[in-house]
């Protein structure tokens, strides 16, 4: 990294594009080289000053956040950070806007009590994503394929993939590449918000041959379908007379995450052993480091994305050392229909 990440803000609201300023100056590694007050001033600016980072407001004027996001990417790829509202339709524009290239979201906090761990989160954020590579937009998916039976004759086991910073369109990629008759059932964890994480299971039912919905408690783990952890909860695999269920709860307070990729995988080497399968694709943190350990002890199996293809190598870095295969991420679906 250079000595001073560059930084684009862009904002229709120059009262929260001097929040966001200010956010930024209390770190000597940080420097805004411009404000856009609308998405057409944005990609000319970024174009121009070619900062290392974005950070972006859905709704605006002009052009909005998805269609500069659009253009950026197209013109002059850059790391792109949207501010999201935590709303329905805000999950909806922000997914989108990540479809488009982003490369991750903040909520974008108004309240003043919130600002102090909102600012310290953005300069966090902005650092980290610093040193990782743009991301080009994702092909566009193809049409959903017809449901298929799962195959019949298959040893029985429990696929879960974890994920948080660049994790939506990376498990996105994955899951994509399963066909309709992978015979595991699949869990996602993912470092989202409760408002987001219903409407992010829609979409990737939407392109996804396997069936795709966030969990409730006690849903069934079935092959030919993937559940989606809700945010705000922590998702347990447990094994009953009917076979293997997701619990929800609250979680403890004095845990980071909910969901937490730790708590799931450690109750996945509970409830299936060597029969467990974890992957822990691209994210900030540790988080899944130690329920992967546990996971292995019990004789299952962790995988992780490469550093080459995430976003942010924090999550795979903590696991790469006792992980069984360490891949590409457009190589982990191949890896895990061939194992199947």
């Amino acid at each position: 990294m250079s000595k001073h990440v560059r930084v684009l803000i862009v904002d229709d609201s120059s009262f929260y594009r001097k929040r966001i300023r200010s956010a930024l100056g209390e770190s000597p590694l940080i420097e805004v080289v411009g404000e856009a007050a609308d998405g057409r001033e944005a990609v000319e600016l970024a174009c121009r000053h070619r900062p290392d980072l974005v950070t972006m407001d859905v709704a605006m004027p002009v052009l909005d956040g998805i269609g500069a996001v659009r253009r950026i990417m197209r013109d002059c790829p850059t790391r792109i950070v949207m501010f999201s509202a935590l709303t329905q339709e805000g999950a909806e524009a922000t997914l989108r806007a990540l479809e488009a290239g982003a490369v991750d979201f903040l909520p974008k906090i108004s309240r003043s009590e919130q600002m102090g761990s909102a600012a310290a989160q953005l300069r966090e954020r902005v650092l980290s994503l610093a040193q990782a590579a743009p991301v080009a937009p994702p092909a566009r998916p193809a049409r959903k394929a017809p449901k298929a039976a799962a195959r019949a004759g298959v040893q029985q086991g429990l696929l879960v993939i974890g994920a948080s910073t660049g994790g939506p369109m990376a498990v996105q990629r994955v899951l994509a590449g399963l066909p309709a008759d992978y015979p595991l059932p699949v869990l996602v964890v993912i470092h989202m918000p409760g408002s987001f994480t219903s409407t992010y299971a829609l979409r990737l039912n939407a392109v996804c041959a396997l069936e795709v919905a966030e969990a409730a408690d006690g849903d069934a783990l079935r092959p030919g379908r993937v559940l989606v952890a809700p945010g705000g909860y922590q998702a347990e695999v447990e094994r009953g007379a009917r076979g293997l269920y997701v619990r929800l709860s609250e979680g403890r307070p004095d845990q980071l995450y909910h969901p937490s990729v730790d708590v799931t995988f450690s109750s996945v080497a509970r409830a299936l052993g060597a029969e467990g399968l974890g992957v822990v694709l691209t994210g900030m943190g540790s988080d899944g480091a130690e329920g992967a350990r546990r996971l292995r002890e019990a004789g299952g199996r962790v995988w992780a994305q490469d550093q080459a293809s995430s976003v942010v190598y924090g999550m795979p870095r903590a696991v790469a050392d006792i992980a069984e295969r360490i891949l590409p991420l457009e190589r982990i679906a191949p890896a895990l229909v061939e194992g199947a």
